[in-house]
């Protein structure tokens, strides 16, 4: 029996809310994490990386083992290298079309993170350089189809692959073809907890609209300015979208716990394979009646992987999750972090927040999130629009970061990072409009100059 096998059964839902519950830190303890995405491709023929070319091709695999170098430690499946690893907690991982995502360590500050950021991009660069290879940061593959790319050889991606056109349709152009940029951040309590989702719940359609930049599909305008925004909404209805429930009185620990609970399984890890379990049910698990393993009660090992199988805007773990921001350049990967930290890690800021949006309905957040990929700042909201409503918050989110006073050797505090927001904000001009003038005016209706010109 694995290692896996004899840690402790659950028996009940209480030790799943207090698995969540175990993430409340001090505030002193709050870090900050950051995830981001980005699209590697061939410097040559422009098309996605394959995870293993012929000689001389550029490919993941090489990637990965040139990254080794820095000191990564690698991670196998089935004898091939699929993550990189370090012991600050940081990890390099490949997303299903093989997008290389960083995945930061917990760090106190935004500048921190940045820092993180900045280093690993010159990284990954120095690597690619040779071995023929390049970045770009997009929301959506802007180039080429489904059919150019590769999956990368990760046994639940083959589970969710299979699965997924059940569900919906866009399934497989999320998984291949999109990039983000997401932030975790810490709670105190479940008080806490509750303000923060609520306050990033209601304001990730504006989120989503400040990082929008995802306006192409196959060499083509696509009619949207997020599209990788669009594709959540026709990929799985169980566990994407605004969840109705963050908005009632008693929202909490418990009923996150009962959401997930109604989450339809994917896969189970055992002794180094994924077992599918797609479409079955965690509680017929905890009950010991799971059909692809009878007899057999979930870890909380099973509970945490579960966890991670849920897509909504914003997500819970042993820490909140914002995800609804499209992948782009470095000095946009730098402002999510501290966007959401100055409005939701500084007490007057979240209060604040809390009171602005007292008054919001479900209806009213799902209808901004159903608008936001097509208009972004343009879209209605109330008396004005989103770009009224992104200068109100950007001013919070400044004055939470001013009350931080995180200053680096420069003597600069953490608003440092808000100057692209707030020229985004003051304009109106997302990075997806500011793409789409480039391509119907310098760039003669092609979109080849995006791997150029906006390459890491």
């Amino acid at each position: 029996m694995s290692d896996q096998n004899n840690i402790k059964q659950i028996v009940d839902k209480e030790q799943l809310v207090d698995y969540i519950a175990s993430g409340c830190k001090v505030k002193e303890d709050w870090r900050i994490g950051t995830e981001h995405e980005k699209f590697a491709f061939d410097l040559q023929t422009l098309k996605p990386l394959p995870y293993s070319g012929e000689v001389g091709q550029a490919d993941i695999k090489s990637l990965l083992e040139g990254l080794v170098a820095y000191g990564w430690k690698p991670v196998l499946e089935n004898g091939l290298p699929i993550a990189l690893s370090l012991p600050d907690r940081s990890s390099i991982t490949l997303e299903p079309g093989g997008q290389v995502e960083l995945s930061g360590a917990p760090l106190e500050t935004v500048h921190q993170t940045c820092q993180e950021v900045t280093s690993h991009i010159g990284q990954v660069k120095e690597v690619a350089e040779k071995i023929g290879a390049g970045f770009v940061g997009l929301g959506y593959q802007p180039k080429w189809s489904l059919e150019d790319t590769e999956w990368m050889p990760k046994g639940r991606y083959k589970i969710m692959r299979d699965y997924m056109p059940s569900r919906g349709t866009l399934g497989h152009h999320m998984m291949l073809a999109t990039c983000t940029v997401q932030v975790n951040l810490d709670f105190s309590s479940e008080y806490h907890m509750v303000q923060m989702f609520r306050a990033a719940l209601a304001l990730q359609p504006l989120a989503t609209a400040l990082w929008a930049n995802s306006p192409f599909k196959d060499g083509q305008k696509n009619d949207f300015l997020s599209y990788r925004s669009h594709i959540w909404t026709d990929t799985d209805p169980d566990r994407c979208g605004v969840m109705p429930f963050v908005f009632e009185d008693n929202f909490g620990f418990e009923s996150y716990v009962d959401y997930m609970l109604d989450v339809p399984m994917y896969f189970v890890y055992r002794d180094g394979q994924y077992i599918d379990t797609s479409g079955q049910s965690f509680r017929d698990f905890m009950a010991g009646r799971l059909p692809a393993l009878p007899g057999e009660k979930p870890s909380i090992k099973d509970w945490e992987d579960h966890l991670t199988t849920a897509f909504p805007e914003v997500r819970l773990k042993k820490f909140i999750e914002m995800r609804g921001a499209d992948g782009g350049p470095s000095k946009n990967l730098c402002a999510l972090p501290a966007f959401w930290v100055g409005l939701l890690y500084d007490n007057k800021a979240l209060a604040e927040v809390t009171t602005l949006i007292a008054d919001w309905s479900f209806e009213e957040v799902s209808g901004l999130r159903d608008q936001v990929p097509t208009m972004a700042l343009k879209t209605p909201f109330r008396d004005g629009n989103l770009q009224d409503l992104a200068k109100d918050i950007l001013k919070i989110s400044k004055q939470g970061l001013v009350n931080r006073a995180k200053i680096d050797e420069s003597g600069r505090d953490e608003t440092t990072f808000l100057k692209p927001l707030q020229l985004i904000a003051e304009t109106g001009i997302t990075p997806a409009e500011e793409m789409l003038m480039r391509f119907d005016q310098d760039w003669g209706g092609r979109v080849d100059p995006v791997y150029t010109e906006y390459a890491y």
